[in-house]
């Protein structure tokens, strides 16, 4: 587990919610503290799909492009936000080609990668986690995370200073 703070809380958020550079993840769960305080809770009601669940809804979770504009809405206007946190995972597909490429013998069904996005006083900060299923010894998993979270911010020109 790394925490990193963005240094350019604007471009990033610019980043965040209205480009693509995040559409990737899958949205767990959204807090926004503006003039009321928002909770998006985001597991999948897979009864509303009904037989169109597996088109529609592939996975437990929203994916971050179906939410991302309501989280925009909800922080947009002429004040500043309180402050607001993203749990965000990586899809099940991306993690285990990560696992893989890394030589891994864990997979989706072991570990998920997650990423926290918080912004309170004016601070943003991005906390990498990773969220073991199953009994391991071998830790190496969370070190794979913390530096492809790295490279990932690196790669879409957020800039940060590791805490």
């Amino acid at each position: 587990m790394i925490v990193l703070q963005i240094t350019h809380t604007k471009n990033f958020m610019n980043t965040l919610l209205r480009g693509s550079d995040f559409d990737e993840f899958l949205l767990e769960e959204a807090v926004i503290k503006a003039g009321n305080s928002y909770t998006i809770d985001g597991h999948i009601n897979k009864e509303f799909y009904g037989d169109l669940v597996s088109e529609e809804a592939p996975y437990e979770l929203s994916r971050w492009s179906d939410i991302k504009n309501v989280c925009f809405e909800l922080i947009k206007g002429r004040h500043t936000p309180l402050g607001f946190k993203f749990i965000m995972q990586v899809k099940p597909e991306h993690t285990d080609a990560l696992l893989e490429k890394k030589g891994s013998t864990l997979t989706s069904r072991d570990v998920a990668f997650v990423i926290n996005v918080k912004f309170a006083e004016g601070v943003t900060t991005l906390t990498s986690a990773a969220a073991i299923r199953t009994f391991s010894l071998d830790k190496s998993y969370e070190q794979i995370w913390d530096e492809s979270i790295k490279r990932f911010l690196a790669s879409h020109n957020i800039e940060f200073e590791e805490i």
